[in-house]
């Protein structure tokens, strides 16, 4: 099975992207991020016909998570236990959504930004973190992978320049031991021994003609569906804009595959 995670930063504004992504990596289970739009609003009719089946959740412009699979789609959760909320009155956004595929129980994640470390955002984003390893210490038994934007470098080797975020957010000892917390419980990142490329370059300045990234985007594992990994890799290519029809996302897709 092949499973990929991407941050597409707009679906219906890379569905074209999406489609031939798909396509070139015969990809079995695509977890997005950032679909920003309803789920009515999601341009699904290329998708289906290639056969895949999508469960999403999305409220507005902002947010927004989908799971596209051809290898089923069962036993949709739209947000985990204790979510934190955020607004007035505190509601979940639309960041978490889980689907068993192909017997693989899959979460796509988008973790809050935090915005600033002196923001209620980031007192929000740690809170996130807290919840979904208290919900995830009840996946480890079972082939599960949490997938998505997790918005954290988690070593100095996942920032182009730490000296240049050691004001901001996602370089933090608290993000960075909300993150790890996740390892210490079990889950495995899965990707990185086969390839610890940035996923993420922002528009600003040529930042991936320069390869001055992020590595934000993680696909962590159970113990058993660890054991299965045969491979994955960050699909470079994909971000750049040489590459492609339309605008690339932000992100790169990231892509795991299990025996």
């Amino acid at each position: 099975m092949r499973i990929a995670t991407w941050n597409v930063n707009s679906l219906r504004t890379r569905i074209g992207r999406v489609e031939a992504f798909l396509d070139r990596h015969d990809v079995d289970v695509l977890a997005v991020q950032e679909t920003k739009a309803r789920e009515e609003q999601l341009p699904l009719m290329g998708l289906q016909a290639r056969g895949y089946e999508v469960a999403a959740a999305g409220t507005n412009q902002w947010n927004g998570v989908a799971i596209i699979s051809r290898v089923g789609l069962e036993d949709v959760e739209t947000g985990f236990p204790g979510q934190p909320g955020w607004g007035e009155p505190a509601e979940p956004e639309s960041r978490a959504i889980g689907a068993t595929c192909g017997g693989v129980r899959i979460w796509s994640l988008y973790v809050p930004n935090g915005r600033k470390p002196d923001d209620p955002h980031y007192v929000y984003k740690l809170d996130w973190y807290a919840a979904l390893r208290e919900a995830a210490r009840g996946w480890l038994d079972r082939d599960t992978v949490l997938v998505g934007d997790w918005n954290v470098c988690p070593t100095d080797d996942d920032v182009f320049d730490v000296k240049q975020f050691k004001n901001s957010t996602h370089v933090t000892p608290a993000e960075r031991a909300a993150f790890f917390a996740l390892a210490e419980d079990g889950w495995v990142d899965t990707v990185k021994p086969h390839d610890p490329s940035y996923t993420y370059w922002d528009y600003y300045r040529q930042r991936f003609e320069r390869d001055r990234g992020l590595r934000i985007d993680f696909l962590l594992g159970s113990p058993s569906l660890a054991s299965r990994v045969a491979g994955g890799f960050v699909d470079r290519a994909e971000r750049d804009p040489a590459q492609g029809t339309g605008a690339p996302s932000d992100h790169a897709p990231v892509l795991l595959d299990l025996t």
